[in-house]
């Protein structure tokens, strides 16, 4: 079965947060909160996917390389080959650091957990 393509290839970031994200099996990971943009480039370098929490109260915040996600046209929603499992070890984010991080060790960290899915850093 081949994938669909999408009707229309962009997508403006304000539609990008709030869509689901799933497993490979079905079952939902969380939500895209917001998209990481590196400022010079204009390439989207993480999709932060909230988890958790009741009304925005106790989420937890991963940075996903935009590189691990698929979008299915189908669920209207990205697919990435993580589970939750390996999503509750996967590098967080804080609350506070949502607009933006310059901790280069983080970076590295995320890259270092994200490199045994085959996705290396966005500026390679």
């Amino acid at each position: 079965m081949t994938a669909k393509k999408p009707t229309h290839p962009l997508i403006p970031a304000d539609r990008v947060n709030g869509t689901d994200v799933y497993d490979k099996s079905g079952d939902k990971l969380g939500k895209i909160e917001d998209v990481a943009i590196e400022k010079v480039s204009g390439q989207v370098a993480y999709a932060i996917l909230s988890y958790g929490g009741v009304l925005g109260l106790g989420s937890k915040y991963y940075p996903l390389p935009w590189k691990l996600l698929k979008f299915d046209e189908d669920k209207r929603a990205y697919v990435a080959p993580i589970t939750q499992t390996d999503l509750d070890k996967a590098p967080a984010i804080d609350a506070t650091k949502l607009s933006g991080w310059t901790d280069e060790a983080s970076r590295e960290e995320i890259h270092s957990f994200y490199a045994g899915y085959g996705i290396g850093p966005y500026w390679i």
